[in-house]
């Protein structure tokens, strides 16, 4: 497909901006197609992971994880946060 891409928008380069288009966008072709060719051979070249190690790293990042009471003031056993409101007259500064 870029390569009928190339092939059609020749004239129109040729035509309008020169030769130095032309080259311009055949190198930038060339750059992209090098570095599709360069993803899919990294892609192609990776071990895969079997399932039972994602479920087991997954679990293992689980356990490590804190729990963090203070962040459910609805859990049970827990008093609701009191509103702020008027300040005590035992501390009221006079």
């Amino acid at each position: 497909m870029l390569l009928f891409l190339l092939l059609a928008l020749q004239p129109a380069l040729l035509d309008v901006a020169g030769l130095s288009a032309a080259v311009a966008l055949a190198a930038t072709a060339a750059a992209g197609a090098a570095f599709v060719a360069c993803v899919l051979l990294a892609a192609r070249s990776a071990p895969a992971v079997p399932p039972t190690r994602v479920r087991t790293a997954l679990r293992d990042r689980n356990r490590r994880t804190a729990f963090l009471p203070q962040r459910d003031p609805d859990a049970a056993g827990r008093q609701r946060p009191r509103a702020p409101g008027r300040a005590l007259p035992a501390t009221a500064v006079a």
